[in-house]
């Protein structure tokens, strides 16, 4: 009897459904076709391991959900499926003296 291989899992996660951000599964790089909503999107950017995607365009002022729980503000426009991290987004739930000197990176954080 021949096996059917399982479906390949899904690259971005959504932690739950009210998030207007996906985590990425793996790896992904920039120009990579991935499916989010449904729909067919080339990733504007490469995005590393667990970091979040946004889920749909956004706008300066807009608050990011993951796990259904407000993380943040976006500072920028972001465009669907680019990658959400401190270049465009600042943390409503993190002190900013954890925060590097430019800003945008956590103290003693590589990224």
């Amino acid at each position: 009897m021949p096996s059917t291989p399982a479906p390949d899992a899904p690259r971005l996660l959504l932690m739950s459904p009210e998030d207007n951000c996906l985590i990425a599964r793996t790896t992904l790089a920039a120009g990579e076709t991935v499916t989010i909503d449904g729909a067919a999107t080339i990733l504007p950017e490469a995005i590393p391991l667990g970091y979040k995607v946004a889920r749909h365009a956004l706008r300066p002022g807009d608050k990011v959900l993951r796990y259904g729980a407000l993380i943040g503000t976006v500072t920028t426009e972001v465009a669907i499926g680019a990658m959400l991290h401190t270049h465009n987004l600042v943390s409503d739930y993190i002190p900013t003296y954890t925060l590097g000197e430019d800003a945008h990176s956590f103290i003693g954080s590589t990224h």
